[in-house]
């Protein structure tokens, strides 16, 4: 019989936070700018460029892309349903099977956060040196900058949910400005001559959709970022999947009809070579040189508001495994709606890993982390569909709604193979050492297992 784990009713559904005037549950509009902006991160801004040598068939890859994470995005909706609580696919995981499956969804998302959060800092001064070319002049004042982009968002964290709340709604309005000035403007410019050739390589159809597919696989990593802030969502189990569906979908019309509008102004030729395809495409449609301001700043806003709504989830997956007693106590206590002590660990980690970037000079190390990231970030996805099709299979009703049982056990199997994916577009070496970062955190599941059995066992001693 599969071993599940039974929610403590502490971790359900959380007392309203009115009494804090600076905690504040999200509502819809605020879980839906935290997906969007945790979807969309700098990545965007050399989206175009990254893809365009395979040719316009690329535009193929990101649809199949797309429809696969509006698949995952729908699941994470059904099981936040019944599942209401903090932590997102580590409960879904815990409850289908067990502490141990939990324990590997939460250790694997939590790094993923803190490595991404060091990834984006360092992506984020590369933009700010365009704004401030003093800034680059010196490796340490770069990284003093890199740590100041992780310091500010966990400041806004550490003030209390309502501002991280007011954050994400400014940041979200403010890099899609820009973004949509190209995505929707940009087509009243388009030229279909600047779009080359359907396949621009010698690789078959299949083959050319595989490998840019092998670069947008990760544009879609956020979708989850609902589900695992739903114990600070009002009405969790209604918003939570509407937020998480809305957001994929915002996204994905910003990646699509951008890289399209971008295809269509840049010429093709130039576009493989940029390394500013959408200041080229405002360039383009304007005329002059100041789309590369216009871009540094959307894209250091896009990443300042990444980093807002990943500094939360970096704690809240922690908080809510500490809770159930598979992570140190002390990441399980909140104030102002957000555990604080995870917030601090994680942005202490991020910085150590910048500052090492910064002076270790070994050449790749850093870029070969943020790659394992990409591979550890799928194991809570694979654990959460996975953990559908066991509610879907087992017949427990309480857990899904028998009117939709064909229809959510389709969007189950597509969400799963989307992740399976994921992993295998992360290469064989992400995968490898992915999986020495995944295992190491067996022993601290050893000792969190150990200490909880004590506790358990010591009122009959």
């Amino acid at each position: 019989m599969t071993s599940t784990a039974t929610l403590p009713a502490e971790t359900s559904v959380p007392p309203e936070q009115g009494r804090d005037r600076h905690a504040r549950r999200f509502g819809l509009p605020v879980a839906t700018c935290l997906v969007m902006g945790n979807i969309i991160g700098g990545g965007i801004f050399l989206l175009p460029a990254s893809v365009a040598p395979f040719g316009t068939i690329s535009l193929v890859a990101f649809a199949v892309l797309t429809l696969g994470a509006i698949a995952l995005a729908l699941v994470f909706g059904r099981l936040a349903e019944r599942h209401p609580q903090t932590g997102g696919p580590y409960v879904y995981a815990r409850a289908a099977f067990g502490d141990f499956a939990g324990f590997l969804a939460a250790w694997s998302y939590w790094i993923t956060a803190w490595v991404s959060n060091a990834a984006l800092a360092v992506a984020a001064v590369g933009y700010l040196t365009v704004l401030f070319p003093a800034a680059g002049e010196h490796k340490w004042s770069m990284c003093l900058a890199a740590l100041a982009v992780q310091w500010l968002p966990a400041l806004a964290n550490l003030a209390g949910t309502r501002y991280v709340g007011a954050v994400q709604v400014v940041a979200t309005v403010l890099k899609f400005a820009p973004l949509l000035l190209v995505a929707v403007g940009g087509l009243f410019f388009f030229d279909p001559a600047n779009l080359g050739p359907f396949r621009a390589t010698d690789q078959s159809a299949a083959g050319a959709v595989s490998a840019s597919a092998a670069i947008l696989l990760f544009s879609y990593l956020g979708v989850e970022s609902a589900t695992v802030s739903a114990g600070e969502v009002r009405d969790p189990a209604r918003n939570v999947g509407r937020a998480t569906v809305l957001g994929t979908v915002g996204a994905a019309t910003v990646y699509l009809l951008g890289t399209v509008a971008v295809f269509g102004l840049v010429a093709h030729d130039r576009l493989v070579s940029s390394t500013a395809p959408f200041t080229d495409a405002v360039n383009a449609m304007f005329g002059g040189t100041w789309g590369g301001t216009v871009v540094a700043c959307a894209a250091v806003v896009s990443m300042l508001g990444a980093l807002n709504g990943w500094t939360l989830l970096s704690a809240q997956t922690p908080y809510a495994a500490a809770k159930d007693g598979l992570f140190p106590k002390v990441f399980g206590a909140k104030k102002r709606g957000v555990p604080v002590v995870g917030v601090i660990v994680t942005v202490a980690l991020a910085s150590a890993l910048t500052v090492y970037n910064y002076t270790a000079g070994a050449e790749g190390v850093f870029e070969s982390l943020v790659l394992i990231t990409t591979f550890t970030a799928t194991v809570p996805y694979l654990l959460a569909t996975a953990a559908q099709i066991h509610f879907l299979l087992s017949g427990q009703r309480d857990r899904v709604h028998p009117g939709r049982l064909a229809r959510d056990g389709i969007l189950a199997a597509l969400a799963f193979g989307f992740s399976m994916w994921l992993v295998a577009g992360s290469g064989y070496a992400a995968v490898y050492q992915g999986v020495l970062f995944l295992f190491a955190g067996v022993l601290v599941y050893a000792a969190m297992s150990a200490r909880k059995h004590r506790a358990a066992a010591s009122p009959a001693e």
